[in-house]
């Protein structure tokens, strides 16, 4: 029986939840997520807790924040004069933006706060600081991608492109 292992494509069912029981994210009612194993594009606990599960198994487990976005940093934090925003742009709290870094590369950021001067984002994870449990089902195994590669599988919150792809791990 094949089992999970670094280098294959594993396709999976699943649904994670906070420690409240709030579902966050789930691939019901939209294709399983595929995963390439040890390729790094998941977080970390997440791969672990898939390594030699077999063809059809279930299974649920719970990842630390340190298995999973880590625990909040509040030196993620930022603030820029209103001034610095856009023309015509009007931020809202907990609205997610793209700041550009100086290489020109975009990070989503959460607005945190706001006053008549200053726009407050943070840069943490919205999952940071987060116990989050997964319940799984491996419902495929292959050496070979199945799903079409159509832009770069990351979290649009994970420091990544931003692309904004629907995956949350």
């Amino acid at each position: 029986m094949q089992k999970v292992e670094n280098g294959l494509y594993v396709s999976v069912d699943y649904t994670g939840t906070l420690e409240s029981g709030e579902v966050f994210d789930s691939s019901k009612d939209r294709e399983p997520l595929e995963v390439h194993m040890g390729a790094g594009n998941m977080i970390p606990g997440f791969e672990s807790a898939l390594m030699g599960m077999t063809l059809n198994e279930s299974k649920t487990f719970t990842l630390s924040p340190e298995e999973a976005y880590g625990h909040r940093d509040d030196s993620r934090t930022y603030d820029f004069p209103r001034s610095e925003i856009p023309q015509g742009m009007e931020p809202e709290v907990d609205q997610i933006l793209a700041l550009t870094n100086p290489d020109g590369q975009q990070i989503p950021a959460r607005v945190d706060r706001m006053d008549d001067e200053t726009v407050f984002f943070d840069l943490n994870h919205p999952l940071a600081g987060e116990s989050l449990t997964f319940a799984v089902q491996v419902l495929g195994i292959s050496e070979t991608a199945v799903q079409p590669i159509d832009g770069c599988n990351c979290s649009s919150f994970d420091g990544g492109c931003g692309c904004g792809d629907s995956g949350c791990c």
